[in-house]
């Protein structure tokens, strides 16, 4: 397949590397700042590999060639505007995440995805964890019986330097907060385990030690689930120092289990009322990744490869971006109006949130 990358910055790499390894063919990469296109691919050789080309316009890129599938991760706020075009020239897309800023902009696109006939994923690619994998079976298989409740959080470090990067970053029009930004794939694999339907969010969230962004560096929530199942949710970038943990439980009345690690890539623990073999080789299950982006970019690649092969849904599609973008912004309008936000959220935007601290 003829594949393109629009977004060259701290997240292409993943990218790349999950294109290279599916035997995807890199006709081109994007991004405004030149240097960054180039330096990628140098970085992995792709002028010699596969004669890729440079852009630094992506309307340019895809009038002047034709593309089977093309990636987005570009700053977020540009998301849904590009992914549109693609989809309008009836091209696949995986989007980062978010898959867009507001509710209006991702009915678009699964609306349009929808018109033209055109399989859209949401690169929400922890969810192809090990450890995720072993833990949403097990609740589909019943073997933790009526879920109780469950928790994520998200402890993580951003100091200055990072969000000097870009000047996108930390602005609610562009980026939103650390619950948008960092917190999304916890906040998505929380609602996706638990049952996915969620009556009400009540949220709060505080901008504590980054005064030179305009979103939150810290947000708390409760929720409540559709099943019964009540949840909290901590996101935060405050911890001192270094990134300490992405961690997800689940309580049920046969079963509780702790998924740990940088990015939920480990079980901590694995407690079932009935034990069996696989079980025990679960509790010291621990997935090896090089950064906090785990390794599920590969698997949802595949995935998507596959989809569009087979003319089905992708694993991981547009209305599961949806729903993750709906729970952070639910979270963010909770903290607006001081009030619990019943779902689903007929329209909000981060935009909204302009002036809030």
């Amino acid at each position: 397949m003829r594949f393109a990358l629009i977004g060259c910055g701290r997240i292409s790499g993943n990218h790349i590397t999950a294109a290279l390894e599916n035997k995807l063919q890199i006709v081109a990469v994007c991004d405004i700042i030149e240097e960054r296109s180039l330096d990628l691919i140098d970085r992995f050789s792709l002028d010699e590999e596969w004669g890729t080309k440079s852009y630094c316009d992506y309307k340019k890129m895809i009038r002047e060639n034709r593309f089977d599938l093309i990636a987005i991760a570009t700053d977020s706020g540009k998301h849904a505007e590009i992914a549109l075009y693609c989809i309008e020239n009836k091209i696949n897309v995986i989007i980062e995440k978010p898959i867009a800023m507001s509710i209006a902009d991702a009915d678009r696109i699964i609306e349009e995805a929808t018109k033209n006939n055109v399989k859209v994923c949401a690169n929400h690619q922890n969810r192809f964890n090990i450890a995720v994998q072993h833990l949403k079976n097990a609740i589909e298989e019943g073997r933790m019986g009526t879920i109780s409740h469950g928790a994520v959080a998200v402890r993580w470090s951003r100091e200055e330097n990072y969000y000097s990067q870009d000047e996108w970053r930390g602005t609610w029009s562009q980026d939103g907060g650390t619950l948008m930004n960092q917190c999304i794939h916890g906040i998505d694999l929380l609602r996706w385990l638990l049952g996915d339907e969620v009556l009400e969010v009540y949220g709060a969230t505080r901008r504590r030690f980054h005064d030179y962004i305009e979103a939150e560096d810290i947000g708390v929530a409760v929720v409540k689930f559709q099943n019964g199942a009540v949840a909290t949710i901590e996101g935060t970038v405050n911890a001192f120092c270094d990134d300490m943990e992405e961690t997800i439980y689940v309580f049920g009345e046969k079963g509780n289990v702790k998924l740990g690690g940088t990015s939920a890539n480990e079980i901590n623990i694995w407690q079932f009322a009935n034990e069996n073999a696989e079980d025990i080789r679960n509790k010291s299950l621990k997935e090896d990744t090089r950064n906090v982006y785990g390794n599920g970019h590969i698997s949802l690649y595949n995935d998507m490869i596959n989809a569009i092969v087979e003319d089905r849904k992708p694993y991981v599609d547009a209305c599961a971006g949806k729903r993750a973008l709906e729970m952070v912004l639910a979270i963010y309008k909770s903290q607006k109006t001081g009030q619990p936000v019943k779902l689903p959220l007929e329209e909000f935007s981060t935009e909204e949130m302009i002036g809030e601290f």
